[in-house]
């Protein structure tokens, strides 16, 4: 299975770098064409291979997922998620002090507009290989600005500050990862409310559950995502969800909670698939995962230490290259 991932790769990087009109601005309604000019400074494809690895590092599973795109599509849609996963790096982490993820969120807000300038204004984004594809990306692609500014904002909280409601937690998700699937949207040219709101729902259970994966390599002093209404409605304390010992009912009922906060939005998102574009279907393909995960947690009685909820999934290639022939999410 990793041979015929890695094969795959090789494949389609060469077409990523390769296909004609990658050189064309986009223009807008009226005609006029993007900020950004759509000169392609990556002639050697450095760019497109420090995204892809990128993210095949730090975020495999949507690595998988955009392998299958659109061979027009994928270029773009790896400089956004690269730029994602720095932005995430520069708050990640148990030794990060929080004037220093401060300055760091604050060179990547301030690097969007960089990204937006002409190419005639010279910058240090040539410099960058994420920035230098975001760049293309938003030369080449009509992308809204605030969506990529929220995936800055968003990640301005402090990591021990708790969530208070179901609902502040779901507003997360919605500017971390809901804001990612709008802009992969944009890429794809879609303009659809069915879309959108299927991107909405699939970004508040992705991101859920992605919160809730992180739970057990959480240091002491991060607050967990389970929302302090929903601790307190089952008398469980933080320092327990942490343990998260497999005889505990109490933990197991704030998870069960939060899970099926994960599921609604995921079957939500999934029962929009008939009203969703053929084109734009395999951009919701990162539901696969989220869905695995979830099943997964459900047979482990919500117990987010078991070894099948902490470990990768062996099987989504095959599951997500499935999907993808059946053009479904």
């Amino acid at each position: 299975m990793r041979r015929l991932v890695r094969n795959w790769n090789n494949q389609l990087l060469l077409n990523a770098t390769t296909g004609k009109g990658q050189c064309l601005a986009s223009r807008g309604a009226s005609g006029q064409p993007a900020k950004a000019e759509a000169v392609d400074p990556d002639n050697n494809g450095f760019g497109s291979k420090y995204c892809m690895g990128l993210v095949e590092k730090y975020d495999y599973e949507n690595y998988l997922s955009t392998l299958l795109l659109p061979r027009e599509l994928r270029r773009a849609a790896f400089a956004l998620r690269a730029f994602n996963v720095e932005v995430s790096r520069s708050v990640s982490g148990h030794q990060v002090e929080p004037q220093i993820a401060k300055l760091r969120l604050k060179f990547w807000y301030d690097s969007i507009d960089k990204c937006f300038e002409r190419e005639s204004q010279q910058s240090y984004v040539k410099d960058q290989p994420v920035l230098r594809e975001l760049k293309y990306a938003v030369g080449t692609r009509k992308l809204n600005k605030i969506y990529l500014r929220r995936l800055v904002t968003a990640r301005e909280r402090p990591p021990n500050q708790g969530f208070e409601s179901l609902r502040e937690l779901e507003e997360y998700a919605e500017q971390t990862f809901s804001s990612l699937l709008h802009l992969l949207v944009e890429v794809s040219g879609a303009k659809d409310l069915q879309v959108d709101h299927a991107a909405s729902h699939l970004g508040k259970a992705q991101g859920i559950a992605t919160l809730l994966r992180a739970i057990p390599h959480a240091g002491r002093q991060q607050a967990v995502c389970v929302p302090l209404e929903v601790l307190v409605r089952h008398g469980v304390s933080q320092e327990r969800i942490l343990r998260s010992k497999s005889d505990d009912k109490g933990v197991e009922e704030c998870i069960f909670e939060v899970a099926s906060a994960a599921n609604t939005h995921l079957k939500l998102a999934q029962q929009l698939h008939d009203q969703v574009p053929r084109p734009v279907r395999k951009i919701f393909l990162s539901a696969v995962a989220t869905e695995g995960y979830l099943e997964r947690l459900r047979r482990a009685d919500f117990l987010l230490t078991h070894k099948s909820c902490v470990g990768r999934d062996t099987m989504l290639p095959a599951r997500l290259f499935w999907k993808s022939l059946l053009n479904r999410y």
